[in-house]
């Protein structure tokens, strides 16, 4: 292991971005141009035989430039931001042991958060108040369930759309747990200036569109070449494969929410494109917003001509 000291001085780039903001193929360009090694931050990218709807690189694209943290579980498992936590930092061990930079790319900033300013203790999960929560929400519905949030955790409940049932619940159990919100456990006392938590020399780029308009229209694009490509018959194929069930995280990912209700007759093909493009809105919307909060970050138009050549230029600056 590394001592803290030379830690401090090896380097790791983070590449973060909301989706459909280019990560990948930046990524990509940056390792023909750096001796790099690529590491995900996608919560969705962790499961196996989800490809279409998570954008992940084909085989061929991942044999030439390898991502560590890709396809690591089936798709009835879950995943945390602790178990990333875990994963990333080793991944970050044995690039740097090759002589490379840690290249972090992704749009899961819980995970780039808790990477960088480690991870509160929460109390475990529940089964009782869980299920509790559940059965009152089944009654009054989630939007009623969110305002129950705001009286006592105004802060989290901003951030949570009225809609987002597991992190609704989720805040909810921790509080009624516990008797704290969910926020103030998330906030992590200040480390030392001579030893952060991270205790490697970062240099965070987030790709932050100047247009949002022009992003939808990417979102939309990219939704519909999901579909094109087989998402319905992907997730039909996984349906049959594994036990699933709609609630699980994987299934929860946008498009294979959509998908499942499509499969189920739920929805018809246009309103499969509606939700899933409105939905993958919402998520570039929340990623957004994570990733202004976060600190330090060097933002980037990702709609630019010259984006390439300009984070090529700033990459090269800070490793030399």
């Amino acid at each position: 292991m590394s001592s803290p000291q030379t830690a401090r001085s090896s380097p790791v780039i983070f590449l973060l971005g909301p989706t459909a903001s280019g990560k990948t193929a930046l990524a990509m360009h940056l390792a023909d141009i750096f001796p790099v090694g690529i590491v995900s931050v996608d919560s969705a990218l962790v499961y196996r035989g989800m490809n279409i709807g998570t954008a992940k690189p084909d085989a061929t694209t991942l044999e030439k430039y390898p991502h560590h943290l890709v396809d690591l579980i089936d798709p009835v498992d879950a995943y945390s931001a602790a178990r990333f936590c875990n994963d990333a930092n080793a991944a970050i061990t044995e690039i740097h042991s090759q002589g490379k930079t840690p290249l972090l790319v992704g749009g899961t900033m819980l995970y780039a958060k808790a990477l960088l300013e480690g991870l509160s203790e929460m109390p475990p999960a529940d089964g009782e108040v869980r299920a509790a929560i559940e059965a009152e929400a089944a009654i009054a519905g989630w939007p009623a369930m969110h305002e129950q949030l705001a009286r006592v955790d105004p802060v989290t409940a901003q951030r949570l759309n009225a809609g987002d049932s597991q992190r609704i619940q989720r805040a909810l159990e921790v509080y009624r747990i516990s008797g704290k919100p969910i926020s103030s456990l998330q906030v992590r006392d200040k480390q030392a200036a001579d030893f952060p938590f991270f205790p490697y020399r970062s240099l965070k780029i987030g790709l932050l569109p100047g247009e949002r308009a022009m992003l939808h229209e990417r979102i939309a694009s990219r939704f519909d070449g999901m579909i094109a490509h087989g998402l319905v018959d992907e997730v039909r194929r996984l349906r049959k494969q594994y036990a699933l069930d709609p609630a699980m995280p994987s299934m929860r990912c946008v498009g294979y929410r959509q998908a499942w209700r499509f499969i189920d007759g739920d929805i018809n093909a246009s309103g499969l494109r509606e939700t899933g493009v409105a939905a993958t809105r919402q998520l570039a919307k929340r990623q957004m917003t994570w990733l202004r909060s976060m600190n330090d970050v060097e933002s980037f138009d990702c709609l630019r001509a010259d984006l390439a050549e300009a984070v090529t230029s700033r990459v090269k600056s800070f490793l030399t």
